[in-house]
């Protein structure tokens, strides 16, 4: 039996690395999304949105992202009515992520509930105007 050694290199910056708690609130997030969460997740995984590949509850230390095109480089986050005002704390998230190269788009929860397919046409028309990333 051939055994494979790995190590995590010790020349990794720390903000790409992931710390076990954030990763626990990311499994846990995945497991109890929101219905309109669920709603979008299901039009849009599996490549079902022009091709464009999402991951759901994305860890990027110290936040999760509800929706992430990694490939755009693409942050999608799903509001609820707690977010009716931008917080300080949510306008230091958004610099956050635009400094991880990130661009961030938000939709309520009640247009992904009421108006599906004009989330997926704006949400595409982003899509199509960001470069692939890698």
């Amino acid at each position: 039996m051939l055994k494979i050694q790995c190590e995590v290199s010790a020349t990794v910056p720390d903000r790409y690395r992931t710390t076990s708690e954030t990763l626990s609130r990311a499994k846990r997030l995945r497991r109890d999304m929101t219905e309109a969460e669920k709603k979008l997740w299901y039009r849009i995984r599996l490549g079902q949105l022009d091709g464009h590949q999402f991951r759901k509850q994305v860890p990027v230390d110290p936040y999760i992202l509800d929706f992430a095109c990694l490939r755009k480089r693409l942050a999608l986050e799903i509001d609820g009515s707690q977010h009716a005002e931008i917080s300080k704390a949510e306008d230091e998230r958004n610099r956050f992520l635009r400094q991880e190269g990130y661009s961030v788009v938000r939709y309520w929860n009640s247009e992904v509930m009421q108006n599906i397919d004009g989330v997926l046409l704006d949400l595409l028309g982003k899509l199509n105007s960001l470069p692939d990333r890698f």
